[in-house]
């Protein structure tokens, strides 16, 4: 960010500060910090100097160490010192010749403090010509930190939480089967096959069905109905096709007797070669390997079954184990179970909630209730029934972070977490909450857990910002009109962007006419300066000391004094 120089130096006695003890002169002009003034990155106060010793200020005999402080109205930070010397000291540091003089360029970084935006930076010197100490008075090199990336502590107040969802379905699809074998060559069903298990809960669903209407819709029946694959396909084929015939009239039997109406499908498949092969590769056949290629070879069943055949040594295996169970039909009752109604929900949360399963009571947190205090009471409900689930604590905790009380949010996603350590919701908010108390290394430990939930591009938008990366940040959250979003875009010098997106803010706040305010400054616009500045202190009184002290606004004094 450009400025003008003439805020560097406060009055001319800066210029020259040394010129005794044998010492040339030494200015700040011999020095060029990059940048000016000092930017606020990723929690650090990082800065390039350059400095260019004139020509007749190093002594041949001397040897000056320069150590760059940032100062404060109440503290200092040191950075590293770097040491110089003349043409005739044995020493092991840089030379700095007398007649030529000579360059060097330090790097130096500071732990970001909150005070340092109102700041100036000076090279301090200590100095000596042989055994004789020499002072040279500090030179101001340069001033401020721009602190614009560290609003991301504040802008994450205003992100997107990641909700927990429910996963409630009104009507949920449902299927119940039941198997019916047949002898080799037959197609009768056998009193046994009609008494076994599976039989007896596909009526017994039937009959479910028939005395819960309300609850559960009955969708069609399918038969299907098989030959195993050994014999004549036309034999086959036939001998399908009477299994399914005499199982379709079973099913028809079984609705009339429920008084139930509906579809039923029936189809046949001459030679089960698809169930053939499952259920071979599911066996504990010596040679079911040899098997399966050969149904992978032929495409010819008679050919198949004669290849199959020459492997003496398992057919026997295959006749007595698999073929049987391939001579069958099979029956499904397709239906719909229907899930209580919105309204249903809600009475019976006021009746008797114990009755509502988990998914009924988040949907009703998440989509029925219309206001905070309803959401709060089917979630912490569900934290009473279902205390093994995590979603109603994160959720609870999302809405403390609406209502402002992040120690109270942290307390309820800390015990999503303890349910479900690794569940993305609460680690993506407990990310946003680390980045508002400034503790970045754990920002970054919960967003990486966190990448699949809801709010995770908000939350890794702000963790770059937070990293200093504000291109990766505002490609992120590229599609969201929040405070984060512009600031990101603000940082990237995107400023066309940052205008429109604080523009499509629904509800702005101090922090939102702050950037607006910051936008104008950077492209040097008096008018939308004052304008925001004044809507940001309007709404939060703090503000004014922030622009006091910012580097922004350092060219735009009659703005400031205009608060």
């Amino acid at each position: 960010m450009n400025k003008t120089t003439s805020l560097l130096l406060p009055a001319a006695s800066a210029l020259i500060l040394a010129s005794c003890g044998g010492f040339g002169k030494i200015t700040s002009e011999d020095f060029t910090v990059t940048p000016t003034p000092l930017e606020y990155v990723a929690g650090e106060v990082p800065a390039t100097i350059s400095a260019n010793i004139p020509a007749k200020f190093m002594p041949k005999k001397g040897i000056v160490t320069c150590t760059p402080v940032l100062k404060w109205e109440s503290g200092q930070a040191k950075g590293n010192s770097v040491t110089f010397q003349g043409e005739k000291v044995e020493a092991n540091n840089t030379v700095i010749s007398y007649k030529q003089g000579g360059t060097a360029t330090m790097r130096v970084t500071y732990p970001y403090q909150q005070p340092m935006a109102k700041s100036e930076l000076y090279m301090q010197f200590e100095a000596k010509k042989g055994s004789k100490d020499v002072k040279i008075p500090e030179v101001k090199i340069g001033y401020g930190v721009q602190a614009t990336a560290a609003l991301i502590s504040e802008a994450a107040r205003t992100s997107g939480q990641s909700v927990a969802a429910d996963k409630f379905q009104r009507i949920i699809s449902q299927k119940q089967e039941a198997a019916v074998k047949f002898l080799i060559g037959q197609a009768n069903l056998r009193g046994s096959e009609l008494n076994s298990t599976t039989v007896k809960d596909f009526i017994a669903k039937m009959k479910e069905i028939k005395n819960d209407q309300k609850s559960l819709s009955l969708k069609n029946v399918e038969v299907s109905a098989y030959a195993s694959p050994d014999g004549k396909y036309d034999f086959n084929e036939k001998l399908a096709e009477k299994r399914g015939d005499v199982s379709e009239k079973y099913v028809n039997q079984q609705l009339k007797a429920q008084q139930l109406t509906t579809n039923v499908d029936t189809k046949y498949t001459a030679e089960d070669w698809d169930g053939f092969k499952e259920l071979v590769s599911q066996s504990n056949l010596q040679d079911k390997d040899v098997i399966l290629r050969v149904l992978s070879m032929y495409q010819d069943p008679e050919q198949r079954e004669q290849e199959i055949k020459n492997v003496a040594t398992v057919y026997k295996e295959l006749a007595d184990a698999v073929l049987p169970e391939l001579r069958r039909s099979r029956l499904t009752i397709n239906y719909d179970v229907i899930g209580r109604s919105d309204a249903e929900i809600a009475e019976q949360f006021n009746a008797d909630a114990t009755k509502l399963s988990l998914e009924e009571l988040i949907y009703a947190g998440n989509k029925l209730a219309t206001t905070d205090a309803e959401k709060e009471a089917y979630y912490k409900k569900a934290t009473d029934l279902y205390q093994g689930d995590y979603r109603a604590y994160n959720n609870l905790g999302v809405l403390a972070m609406k209502q402002g009380n992040t120690a109270k949010a942290a307390d309820y996603f800390k015990q999503a977490l303890s349910k479900n350590n690794a569940a993305p919701e609460p680690n993506a908010n407990m990310s946003t909450i680390a980045l508002q108390n400034g503790d970045f290394k754990s920002a970054e430990t919960y967003a990486a857990k966190g990448t699949t939930a809801p709010a995770a591009d908000e939350t890794l938008g702000n963790l770059y910002i937070a990293q200093g990366k504000y291109d990766q940040a505002a490609a992120k959250l590229a599609n969201s009109n929040t405070n984060s979003a512009a600031l990101a875009q603000i940082l990237s010098k995107n400023y066309t962007a940052a205008n429109k997106t604080l523009s499509n803010i629904k509800a702005p706040n101090a922090l939102t006419f702050y950037l607006k305010a910051i936008v104008g400054a950077r492209q040097n616009e008096q008018a939308v300066v004052l304008t925001n500045l004044k809507q940001a202190v309007q709404k939060d009184a703090a503000y004014k000391i922030k622009a006091q002290n910012d580097c922004e606004f350092v060219n735009f004094p009659d703005a400031i004094k205009a608060l």
